[in-house]
């Protein structure tokens, strides 16, 4: 029993030869250890000689620190596009023809599309019935001057009676009163026939400018108003549309965030989105007084230099607005 214990324990004993390879193990370890920290903490470069050269780490952050800044952009010299916005072409002003009273189209003498000049008849309205006024406005006329003449003839008989003492200083008097009476429904008579050929001349419809027809919004014995019904199929309230395309802006709606970059009479570039290579000069004429709070802009309008026929109302274009040397705010 005993024996067989010893021989147990003689089996757990560890061998020499084993006990020294653990501690060079260890030892062979330790220097690896050694090595990577070395290699962690720098770096080395073959030489010539086939040798290794040591050489110490260098943080990266003076590298960074030395980077050079890049450059701030130079500014936008006269006549560089500081911002380049999309609009539409439009008529300075756009006028429609409506009458003065109630009446019925005789004739309408253009359509879409045509040019006219000021002063040409383009709408005839009937004009029979002002007519008729006109000439009962004349008869008045002629009466008051018949009676006028009758006035001035008394009151002569009557002065003379006054003065041989004949007839009393009252039919005198009477006599003066019929006379200014008669002078005054001359006035009156008059204002008469000037009103009801204002109506007449009313009926003829002209131009106000030269410029082009863009709509046609009646026909001939079509009833015409100058106040809306209301509704859809009530009479009409104008005869056409129509502008002078000589005179164009483009219209904008500015973001609010561009608007330190834009000023009044700033100059600009025009290019129509259908024909690009086409180029036009304009100036920024007007800036709305109040913002769209819904859409966070400002309505801008560049006035058109020198249009032609390519620029046509409602036609998108890209406006360019130009830097330029202390232009005045």
């Amino acid at each position: 029993m005993a024996e067989a214990k010893n021989n147990a324990l003689s089996q757990l004993k560890i061998p020499p030869e084993k006990k020294s390879r653990r501690r060079g193990g260890g030892l062979l370890f330790l220097v690896a250890l050694a090595v990577l920290a070395v290699l962690a903490a720098g770096g080395y470069v073959a030489t010539r000689g086939g040798g290794v050269k040591w050489f110490a780490a260098q943080s990266a952050a003076p590298a960074a620190a030395a980077t050079p800044a890049k450059p701030a952009p130079a500014p936008p010299k006269p006549g560089d596009a500081v911002l380049a916005v999309s609009g539409y072409v439009v008529p300075r002003e756009r006028i429609e023809l409506s009458p003065r009273f109630q009446g019925t189209v005789k004739w309408i003498g253009v359509r879409k599309g045509d040019r006219v000049k000021k002063g040409q008849v383009i709408v005839q309205l009937d004009d029979a019935e002002y007519r008729a006024k006109v000439l009962q406005a004349e008869g008045e006329l002629a009466r008051a001057q018949a009676n006028l003449a009758n006035a001035e003839a008394n009151l002569k008989r009557q002065e003379a009676l006054a003065r041989q003492n004949v007839d009393s200083a009252r039919a005198l008097d009477d006599a003066r009163r019929a006379r200014d009476v008669a002078a005054a429904e001359i006035t009156v008579a008059k204002g008469q026939l000037a009103l009801a050929q204002t109506y007449l001349d009313w009926c003829q419809i002209r131009s106000p400018i030269d410029g082009t027809i863009l709509e046609k919004l009646v026909e001939a014995e079509e009833l015409v108003t100058p106040v809306t019904f209301g509704g859809t199929r009530g009479p009409s309230t104008a005869f056409v549309s129509m502008a002078d395309l000589n005179d164009l802006q483009v219209e904008i709606d500015l973001n609010e965030a561009d608007l330190a970059k834009v000023h009044l009479k700033q100059r600009c570039r025009i290019s129509p989105e259908a024909y690009p290579d086409k180029k036009y000069s304009g100036y920024v004429a007007e800036i709305a007084p109040e913002a769209n709070r819904q859409k966070g802009t400002l309505q801008i309008k560049v006035q058109v230099e020198n249009p032609d026929v390519y620029l046509t109302p409602e036609l998108s274009a890209k406006v360019e607005f130009l830097a330029d040397d202390a232009a005045p705010r």
